[in-house]
């Protein structure tokens, strides 16, 4: 009886200290997100939630021949709760295009703005529509202000070309790979693959399944980087594997060496850490990407 009783004491004092929405959603603290956002909200009582929305009416999208409107999912939105000691929490859903995932991801990252997930909702839309999870705790009007900064980036990327751009504008890569590939082995400080002028690298990571058994690099648990195209024209795409508690920092490291998130999600279930997953590309001197990639693994709390 003594051990649940310290347990529950435990738990008690170390959980986060929400509030009500009495506490922290007045009529006044509603209109200052309204007003720096720049975005109309809508507050659930019953939930605690102060919820503001930005259907994406300013391209056209298509799913498999239906011309989507916004009502069917594509709406950017950000929900605001309250806890104590004047602080808040955020979560929310952008809705992206290519061209402005990454500006608008670094903007996120920069307003101290998590960017927990990264991926697709469907299949067969023209253009290519991304979906962007964040979260974030801290005052309120902070959190206000990184949110109104995503879609600042978002409409000054869509008034310079209103149409998404399907290409970033790279030099063509040539038709024959000549990567050398012990420069980059020493730069990433491992020993990879070649093929037709390719190269690649793997570092493995360890895990633990619900089953009791271990998953490591050849399980698929790992981070990997393949180049092409030469030395001096070059591209690197591949996987990071992070546990949640490295994610923001291993976004951050890619995207301050101009390393693009293409996908952020889970390749596996009740695995102990919990890991995640981010895919990545890059363009640029073969050596210049593997000092970045290297750059991010070494910030990791790896063995590699």
């Amino acid at each position: 009886m003594r051990t649940l009783i310290y347990s529950f004491l435990v738990l008690l004092y170390s959980a986060p200290n929400y509030a009500t929405n009495t506490e922290i959603f007045s009529d006044k603290n509603t209109a200052s997100i309204e007003k720096i956002t720049g975005l109309k909200g809508k507050l659930n009582e019953a939930e605690h939630v102060f919820k503001v929305s930005s259907p994406r009416s300013d391209v056209n999208v298509s799913v498999d021949g239906f011309k989507m409107p916004p009502f069917m999912g594509l709406t950017s939105w950000a929900a605001f709760t309250g806890t104590k000691e004047e602080k808040a929490m955020v979560m929310g859903d952008l809705v992206l295009f290519e061209d402005e995932v990454n500006p608008v991801m670094s903007t996120l990252l920069k307003n101290h703005i998590d960017v927990t997930a990264l991926h697709n909702h469907f299949t067969y839309e023209d253009p290519k529509v991304y979906f962007m999870h964040i979260g974030g705790e801290g005052k309120l009007d902070a959190l206000a202000k990184g949110i109104r900064s995503a879609f600042d980036e978002e409409k000054k990327i869509r008034t310079k070309n209103p149409q998404p751009l399907g290409s970033s504008g790279a030099k063509a890569l040539p038709e024959k790979n000549s990567i050398t590939s012990v420069t980059l082995e020493k730069i990433l400080k491992v020993s990879g693959q070649s093929q037709d002028g390719m190269f690649k690298a793997v570092f493995g990571r360890d895990v633990k399944m619900s089953c009791g058994c271990e998953a490591g690099k050849e399980m698929g648990v790992n981070t990997w980087s393949a180049f092409a195209g030469s030395d001096e024209n070059a591209v690197v795409d591949g996987d990071f594997a992070v546990w949640e508690s490295e994610l923001q920092s291993i976004l951050r490291s890619l995207r301050d060496h101009g390393i693009q998130i293409v996908a952020i999600h889970q390749h596996m279930t009740n695995e102990t850490p919990r890991t995640l997953f981010l895919h990545y590309w890059g363009r640029g001197k073969a050596d210049d990407l593997a000092k970045a990639i290297r750059a991010t693994l070494d910030i990791q709390k790896s063995k590699n």
